[in-house]
Order: C-alpha cells, then structure tokens, then sequence
C-alpha cells in the first residue's frame, strides 16, 4: 500500500537515505529540514536513485513551520500515514561545563521538536483511526554514555514519550509508535559532534581533560567494532518497521547495538510485554 511519510531532518545522512528509500518504494514522500538551501545532496540522491519527492522547509524548534507541512499534506493527500521523527543533533560535554543555552538548544531539537511534531499529525491520524510514528532515537535513549549526559537525557525522554503515547493512543486510536535505537551512524552526525566541542570552546583544560581526551581517541578504534552502520542500513530498518503489521515499540538496529542493550532490553527486546502491563495497570 502506498503511504504518504513526513520525515524530518532529511538534509543529511540518514535523513537522506529513508528518504530515498521510501520514495523507491513508491510512497509519498514529504522530505523536509529547516533550510532548504542544504537541499542538494538530498536532490542528488533522489535523482540517482530515479525517484521524486516533495522537499519542504520544517524547523522542529517552530511550531508556525510545522503546520503548514501538514496543511500541505492533507491537501494534497488527505492523510498522513507515518511521521518519522529524525531530526537530531548530538552533543558531547560533561553538564558542568556545559552552556545553558545549548542544553535547551539540544532538549528542544531532540526532544520538543519531536513532540511539536506528533502534536501536529496527531489529530489527523486519530480522526483517520490509523497511523504509525517512528521516532529516531539511539542506544543512547537506553544506557547512558560519557559526555553524552545532555544528549541521552533528550533522547531518554523520546523514549518515555513513545512508551507512554504507545500504552493508550495504540490501543484507543490505532496509532501505533515506535522508537529506532541505532548505535553510531557513519554520517555527518558525528563530525558535527566533534566540530561542536570545538565552537563551544574546545577541549578545556581542566580536569574532565584527560577523560574526554580518553572518549574521543577512542572513537577511532571503536569504528571497527561493528558500533556503526551506514545511513542505507539503519533505513533499512526504518522501512522494515514501517511495513510491519504489527510494529514494535522499541527496536534496534544492528546486532552491535541489540548486544550493548540487552542488560535492558534482555527480558522485553519490542517492548510489548511492559505496554501490556501499563495497560494492566492504569486502564483495565
């Protein structure tokens, strides 16, 4: 069946690639990000790929640029089928150090954007009874790692979201959300972190030095682990998701990151067992 998708962050890395794959498997796809001037690698792709797309200008931080993708959508198509939830950005500084304004900057980019953009689908999906949002989060949702405490805490808090929207929304509307858990993409994404520690002064000298100094050395050898994937192989695993009847709640997406969660995941791997037992809880 062909679906119309609304994917934010489509300007770089894994944004692009679900983006491509989606319209190669024939759905309607609204591609956006927040400045469409950095849409040329998204348009080179696509025409690779031989397909099209409809590319718009959403920021996830204002609300006023979210609405008015929906508006076009139902337009045009008269339904939103899937959001997916990609817009993100890392960060990688102990919380003492860091800038108020970044941790809100980040909170609000990981975090609220994705709860603007659930808020804007959700009354079209639920008076359509059907829909699917896909939120891309990261084992870091799951298990908290060094210098990453402001990013985890973001990406935690998309996993509540889905879990807790998942326990009545699902079952009451049949809308169905699910959290994406990759480890490391090869993308832009983690070049940014590491150009972000330099714009926001560098590496300080201070006491957390040598410990960050140990952190980003050994990113080189932790990239022949198996903890990153390509963007195309964690799409993969969007679009099996999104074509899933019965979709989990939570998934990883490679094997690296199954292993790395499984203290965590080990007794409910999708999820299911603890909805059913919030259900239980609060609304039977």
């Amino acid at each position: 069946m062909k679906k119309t998708i609304l994917i934010t962050g489509t300007s770089t890395g894994l944004g692009i690639s679900i983006a491509v794959e989606a319209a190669k498997a024939g759905h309607h796809v609204y591609a956006t990000m927040r400045n469409t001037d950095r849409r040329a690698a998204l348009d080179q792709a696509a025409a690779q790929a031989g397909v099209e797309l409809t590319v718009l200008p959403l920021d996830v931080q204002d609300s006023a640029t979210i609405t008015p993708v929906t508006d076009r959508i139902m337009r045009d198509h008269g339904r939103i089928d899937v959001l997916i939830n990609n817009a993100g950005m890392g960060y990688a500084r102990s919380l003492e150090q860091a800038d108020e304004a970044d941790i809100q900057r980040i909170l609000d980019i990981n975090y609220t954007g994705t709860a603007r953009c659930i808020k804007a689908v959700m009354p079209h999906m639920r008076k359509a009874r059907a829909g699917h949002v896909i939120n891309i989060t990261s084992v870091g949702g799951l298990v908290g790692q060094p210098f990453n405490e402001v990013y985890c805490g973001a990406k935690f808090a998309v996993e509540g979201l889905t879990e807790a929207m998942a326990s009545y929304v699902t079952p009451s509307f049949g809308i169905n959300f699910t959290a994406v858990e990759p480890g490391g993409i090869r993308s832009e994404f983690a070049n940014t972190v590491l150009r972000q520690i330099e714009e926001t002064g560098g590496m300080l000298d201070d006491e957390y030095l040598p410990i960050l100094q140990k952190y980003v050395s050994g990113s080189q050898t932790r990239m022949g682990e198996g903890i990153y994937q390509t963007p195309d192989e964690v799409a993969a695993v969007v679009m099996r998701v999104m074509t899933d009847p019965e979709p989990p709640i939570r998934v990883r997406s490679s094997d690296w990151a199954e292993e790395f969660t499984r203290i965590k995941t080990g007794l409910d791997p999708d999820g299911t067992r603890q909805q059913q037992m919030v259900v239980k809880t609060f609304l039977l």
